[in-house]
Order: C-alpha cells, then sequence, then structure tokens
C-alpha cells in the first residue's frame, strides 16, 4: 500500500499590512481671521484623524488660503497635490467636503477621474462619499451642481451686500494706495509717502513725462508700496487715481459669470463718494 506523508508548508515570518499614505486638501474662500483660524482647526484636525489610525501614514496636508474655490487655476496647493499624486507620493485623499475641493461640477469631475485613473480615491466627510467606492458618477454630479449653486447664491449675496455698502458710503478701502496707510477703521496719509506723491504730481504739472518721472525715483531707490520698482504705467495709474484728492469711486472693476475681472468702462453702476478721507493734493492738481 503507497504511504504518503503530507510535508506542512514552511511557516514565513507575518508581513506588516501596507498603509495607505493618506493626504488631507483643506481650503478656505478669504483671508479673513476667522477663515483663517478655520483653516487652522481643519488642519489640526486632519492630520490628527489620519495618524491615529493604525492603517494609514500621514502622506501631508495641502492647503489654499484666501482663494476662491470656483476654479482649480488659482489654488497653487491643490495642484501639487495632484502632482504629488501623479508621482505616487499619495494613495488617498481626504478633503472636507465637495464645495471646500471645488465648487466648479466640471473641475470636479475632473480631478476625481484623474485620480481614479491612478486608483486614488477621494473621501468627502461632510457628503461622506467615497470615490474609490462609488458605481457611479451621478449622484457626485449632482452633489458638485449643488455646490455650484451654493457658489454662485453666495457670490451674488456677497456682490449685493457690497452694493449696498457703495450706495451709503460705509465701504472700506482696507488696501489704499500708496501715500496712505490703513488703521482698520479709515484711510490716513503715510507722511514719507505723501511727499512723494506731491512730488510726482508737481513734476507731471511741469511737463515732465511719467517715464522719466519713474527713472529718477528708481535712479533714488525709492520704493513702491510693495517694495518694487516704478513703471511709467504706475505713474500714469496714480496721477489718475482719485482718491489723492480725498474722493473714491467705487467699483472701477467688475466680475463676469465666469469669475473674471475686468475694468468698468460703464458695464456696471460706479459710485463716487467725496471727501471720503484726507487728500494729499489739491482737486485743482
Amino acid at each position: 500500500m503507497k504511504k504518503i506523508t503530507r510535508i506542512e508548508q514552511a511557516s514565513k515570518g507575518k508581513t506588516e499590512p501596507k498603509k495607505l499614505r493618506v493626504a488631507a486638501y483643506c481650503r478656505v474662500s478669504t483671508d479673513s481671521d476667522e477663515q483663517l483660524e478655520s483653516l487652522e482647526t481643519q488642519k489640526t484636525h486632519y492630520e490628527s484623524y489620519i495618524t491615529s489610525r493604525d492603517d494609514w501614514q500621514f502622506a501631508g496636508i495641502y492647503y489654499d488660503e484666501g482663494i476662491s474655490g470656483t476654479g482649480k487655476s488659482r489654488r497653487p496647493e491643490l495642484e501639487r497635490l495632484m502632482q504629488d499624486c501623479k508621482a505616487g507620493k499619495i494613495d488617498m485623499v481626504i478633503t472636507k467636503s465637495i464645495s471646500r475641493f471645488s465648487r466648479n461640477t466640471t473641475d470636479c469631475l475632473e480631478l476625481v477621474r484623474k485620480l481614479l485613473a491612478q486608483n486614488i480615491p477621494i473621501w468627502f466627510e461632510k457628503e461622506n462619499i467615497n470615490t474609490g467606492s462609488m458605481e457611479s458618477e451621478l449622484f457626485l454630479s449632482i452633489l458638485s451642481s449643488m455646490a455650484a449653486d451654493e457658489s454662485l447664491s453666495i457670490s451674488l449675496n456677497s456682490k449685493w451686500s457690497i452694493k449696498k455698502r457703495f450706495e451709503n458710503g460705509t465701504f472700506k478701502i482696507s488696501y489704499p494706495p500708496y501715500g496712505y496707510d490703513w488703521d482698520g477703521e479709515t484711510m490716513t496719509i503715510n507722511p514719507e509717502q505723501a511727499q512723494i506723491v506731491r512730488r510726482i504730481f508737481s513734476e507731471t504739472l511741469a511737463g515732465k513725462g511719467t517715464a522719466a518721472i519713474a527713472a529718477e525715483l528708481n535712479r533714488e531707490q525709492i520704493p513702491t508700496k510693495r517694495g518694487g520698482r516704478w513703471s511709467p504705467s504706475g505713474i500714469r495709474g496714480m496721477i489718475a487715481n482719485e482718491k489723492y484728492c480725498g474722493d473714491c469711486l467705487y467699483q472701477k472693476t467688475w466680475s463676469d459669470s465666469a469669475y473674471k475681472r475686468h475694468l468698468n468702462h460703464g458695464e456696471q453702476t460706479q459710485y463716487l463718494q467725496q471727501n471720503h478721507h484726507e487728500p494729499i493734493v489739491s482737486r485743482e492738481d
């Protein structure tokens, strides 16, 4: 009779299961203190949540500050996240909600498809959607459309609020032009810069060209408001700016339905508030 002896397979050392490299994406749409505080809360939450999971490995937090979510091209951190995913550094992405990720339906679906093509799912925490387990894009498309409608509603409400402040003269110029500072409530004259403003107006009235004025200021190493160099176009913009005589013209620019900004050549109503702040030059000059 044949005898068969069973030889057990040699036992191998147990291997640890591979951890998912998980990254989080956060965004706030304005640079207000409240929004930035919300951003810090999101960052802390996701770092703590990801590191608390034994099956996840923290792959970083990507965040855009004070940037609208209506288009992906203006969000450098989102672009960096996509590049790192393409480079194979990330296995999964977490974000607070569809509206935080993108308020544009086309962009949202495009980004989701790109990541799924690389087998990288996105988990939208608020909606509890994991794109890796979705059988159809329909539900995501519906929610993205709702987020787009929400964005439009917020934009219209914001524009209405700003228009009302234009009309009643309570709109605040938080970033005034060269020659002025902002004290939190109003524009105040910066004495050193004001001297340069008066000099520019005086030399222009005397017949000196904007190119010559800019070149002279650069030779003297006098910085612009942002610390850069003077240009003829910058000088022209200053001498055409009504704020230097104490007035304020609201809605010099406007945004279209695609959120592109344009100079206002009469397409939208403008509002002129005289004696808005202390002038640097007279109206005659």
